[in-house]
C-alpha cells in the first residue's frame, strides 16, 4: 500500500511539473506573438505603450463613460495586456468627443489629462492601404445596404445614446451618392486639416492624409468597402508614415 501511495505521489508531482513546463515552455514559445498582438489602437490620451501596460490598472472607466461604446477590454489572451482598454475601428470608431471623456476617467494616468480636447489626440495616422478598392477612385456609387454593420453595432449596444443614433442616420443618407465619406465623417473640429478628397488620376477622386490626422479610425469605421480601404496604423505619427515613404 506504502508504495502504491509512493508511486501516486511521484505520478503527481512529476505530472504537476511537465504540465508547469509545458506552460512556461509554451509562454516563451508564445509571448512574441502575445507582445506583437498589442499594436493595437488604444483610447485617446494614452501614454507609450510600455508605460500604459504599466499605469492602467484595468479599471474600466473609460469603457463605461464613451458615449459611443467605442472601447473594449482585451481579452485573456493578450499577454501582459489583458484587460486593458483598445479600439477596434473595424467595430466602432473613437468620434473625438468634445471633452474627451475617457481621459477625464482615467484615474491613473494610462491616458494622459493634457489630452483635453480633439485636436489633442494622437492615435495613430490614416492610410489608404487599399487604393484599388477605394469607390471615390473607381467613381462607384455608395452600395445599398452598406451601413448594416453600423446599425447591428448599435442594435447590440444596451443603452445607446442620441448621437450613437444621429450617427447611424447620417450614414444612412449617402446610399446611392459618391463617396466621400472618410473626409465628410472625420470628427474632429477642423477635418480638412487631417484629411480631404482630391483628383485622381483616372478621373475620380481620392482621400487625402495630412498632419492633422489624429487616428481617431473614423474613416476606417465608415469606409463601406467589405475590408476598409483606409486604415489607421496604431501609435504612428504622420512624419514617421508619410515622411518616411
Amino acid at each position: 500500500m506504502a508504495h502504491i501511495d509512493t508511486d501516486r505521489r511521484d505520478f503527481i508531482k512529476y505530472s504537476t511539473l511537465g504540465i508547469l513546463g509545458l506552460t512556461l515552455g509554451g509562454g516563451m514559445v508564445f509571448s512574441p506573438y502575445l507582445a506583437a498582438g498589442e499594436n493595437r489602437l488604444r483610447p485617446p490620451g494614452a501614454v507609450d505603450e510600455k508605460k500604459f501596460l504599466a499605469l492602467c490598472i484595468k479599471c474600466g472607466q473609460c469603457v463605461q463613460v464613451c458615449p459611443f461604446h467605442s472601447i473594449k477590454l482585451s481579452d485573456m489572451l493578450k499577454g501582459a495586456g489583458a484587460g486593458t482598454p483598445y479600439i477596434d475601428a473595424n467595430e466602432r470608431a473613437c468620434y473625438s468627443c468634445t471633452a474627451v471623456p475617457c481621459v477625464l476617467a482615467c484615474p491613473s494616468g494610462a491616458l494622459d489629462h493634457h489630452c483635453e480636447k480633439p485636436e489633442d489626440i494622437h492615435m495613430g495616422i490614416a492610410v489608404l492601404e487599399f487604393p484599388d478598392t477605394c469607390l471615390a477612385i473607381s467613381q462607384t456609387a455608395i452600395p445599398k445596404g452598406f451601413n448594416e454593420k453600423m446599425h447591428n453595432f448599435t442594435d447590440s449596444v444596451r443603452n445607446v445614446t442620441e448621437i450613437e443614433k444621429e450617427l447611424v442616420e447620417k450614414l444612412d443618407s449617402y446610399e446611392g451618392k459618391e463617396c466621400t465619406l472618410c473626409a465628410d465623417m472625420c470628427p474632429i473640429p477642423n477635418p480638412m486639416s487631417a484629411i480631404a478628397m482630391v483628383s485622381d488620376a483616372g478621373g475620380g477622386y481620392k482621400p487625402e492624409i495630412y498632419a492633422g490626422c489624429i487616428g481617431c479610425g473614423a474613416c476606417q469605421d465608415v469606409c463601406p468597402t467589405t475590408i476598409a480601404s483606409i486604415v489607421v496604423k496604431p501609435r504612428m505619427t504622420y512624419d514617421e508614415y508619410y515622411k518616411k515613404a
